[in-house]
């Protein structure tokens, strides 16, 4: 990271770069010996009463004491991805939420409040897509107030990362007492490479609707079955995949869910049995799944992952997945 010109290290950012994308180094005085120096990349979210508030792209603000600079420049936006279809933030949000859809939703100007009687935080957070009509403060207590009266916590789902997402509103939240609870990375991929992978799917079944077997599977099987089924079965065009295990009146070896909606073709629950896994299982699903998808007309890929599922992250590292951003629960204090 250079920060120098003429050989000298300078601050070059001011309160009028709020809102811009910065990368920072201060002195830290609580690292190793020897650590005399830590670097921050993210959005200038506010620069108050000499701290300034950086939002990364992890969602976590970090606070800095403006006497702890010794350099600060304005740099570009994230980089491009280099492979991956080319997707806005809006655009990729819109369509992972229609695959995923609440039991009851309520617009809140260009927010919309989602609830499915607590199966999931996906299905039971406010989406924030734009201006809520109000101060974003009055936002946030009505959302509140909505949540309670169906005896569910408040979340709200925010995403960072990319040029368009909302570093800003995460800094905001931190503000008003929501706290970060969980982080997820939305990865995408060209659709055609996973279907032309050379996996088995000949024990690969898949269907319009989850059976018994599927969501004994289903690893969220224990909530409450009617707003599971709803959220599960919801969307554009939504598939099934079941490998059947070895005794084919129990629980099956894999499962898997994709939605094909336009262009994007969203998987999530791939799921295996701990007894049948290392044997690519997991690939034949998606591949299988890819297939029909790109039957439909898809020719895009996206799903997403917990960033503490290191297992998941290296098998759609190596089927080709990148990261196109993240996504954050926030919870109400």
């Amino acid at each position: 990271m250079e920060f120098t010109v003429g050989g000298r290290l300078e601050v070059r950012i001011t309160h009028a770069d709020v809102g811009k994308r910065v990368s920072v180094r201060r002195r830290y005085e609580g690292g190793a010996p020897g650590a005399v120096f830590t670097d921050t990349v993210g959005v200038l979210t506010s620069w108050d009463a000499g701290v300034l508030r950086i939002t990364p792209k992890d969602g976590q603000g970090v606070h800095i004491a403006e006497s702890s600079l010794v350099a600060g420049k304005v740099v570009p936006p994230a980089p491009a991805r280099r492979s991956g279809p080319a997707a806005t933030f809006a655009e990729l949000t819109r369509a992972t939420a229609r695959a995923w859809q609440p039991v009851e939703s309520e617009a809140l100007g260009d927010w919309r409040l989602r609830a499915a009687g607590g199966f999931t935080r996906r299905a039971n957070s406010v989406l924030p897509l734009g201006d809520p009509g109000m101060p974003v403060a009055d936002a946030l207590a009505h959302a509140r107030r909505w949540y309670a009266e169906r005896a569910l916590p408040a979340y709200l789902q925010a995403g960072t990362g990319t040029a368009d997402s909302q570093e800003a509103l995460c800094a905001e939240l931190e503000e008003n007492g929501w706290r970060r609870e969980v982080s997820a990375e939305v990865r995408i991929a060209a659709l055609a490479p996973l279907g032309d992978r050379d996996a088995d799917v000949s024990r690969v079944l898949l269907g319009r609707t989850p059976d018994t077997g599927w969501l004994e599977r289903y690893h969220r099987a224990g909530a409450d079955s009617a707003p599971m089924l709803h959220v599960l079965c919801a969307g554009p065009s939504v598939w099934f995949a079941t490998v059947p295990g070895a005794d084919p009146a129990g629980a099956p070896a894999a499962i898997g869910r994709c939605v094909v909606d336009g262009r994007w073709a969203g998987f999530s629950a791939v799921e295996v049995a701990p007894e049948y896994r290392r044997r690519g299982l997991a690939g034949a699903v998606m591949t299988a799944l890819a297939r029909t998808a790109l039957e439909e007309g898809a020719s895009a890929a996206w799903l997403q992952v917990e960033e503490e599922n290191a297992g998941a992250r290296a098998l759609y590292d190596r089927m080709g997945f990148v990261t196109h951003h993240r996504y954050h629960h926030f919870r109400s204090a």
